[in-house]
């Protein structure tokens, strides 16, 4: 590894943990100037595709997760650690799961079924959308099993 500060080629490691995105940080000093800087060091891996419902793929891309969860958590008391942690959730599934391809429907189900037990006014948002409501007789049949359980509510 090159010194970030004065380029010199040899460096070692003072300290190695895991991060939370999956990555190895790395602590690291520079034999020749002294000084210390920090690396991550991420697994390269063949890219997975989501296979959407029109048959396309496209990359994976957590981002698209957290998204479609800020959209549906708007103005609801859902903070951004929620978020986060659902879109690891989402992802670590995904990746221990999958290798090359997952089904867009997958990742909806994972999601759909985490935020239903975080808040339920964000879950029957995302369900709208997720399940591409026509009227409203879909949202009473999404609702109704919530509305007979009373642990549910």
């Amino acid at each position: 590894m090159k010194c970030p500060f004065c380029h010199h080629d040899e460096t070692k490691v003072t300290d190695s943990r895991a991060s939370q995105d999956h990555a190895i940080r790395r602590r690291r000093e520079c034999l020749d100037c002294g000084r210390r800087f920090t690396t991550y060091e991420k697994v390269e891996e063949a890219p997975l595709k989501v296979i959407k419902k029109d048959g396309n793929r496209v990359p994976f891309d957590r981002h698209n997760i957290r998204a479609g969860l800020e959209k549906a958590c708007f103005k609801r008391p859902v903070s951004d650690e929620q978020i986060e942690e659902i879109v690891n959730k989402v992802e670590t599934d995904v990746y221990q799961n999958f290798e090359r391809e997952v089904p867009s429907p997958y990742i909806g189900e994972r999601v759909f079924n985490i935020l239903r037990g975080v808040d339920q006014v964000a879950f029957v948002r995302f369900a709208s959308v997720y399940r591409e409501f026509k009227d409203v007789n879909d949202f009473v049949e999404e609702l109704e099993p919530m509305l007979r359980d009373p642990d549910r509510r």
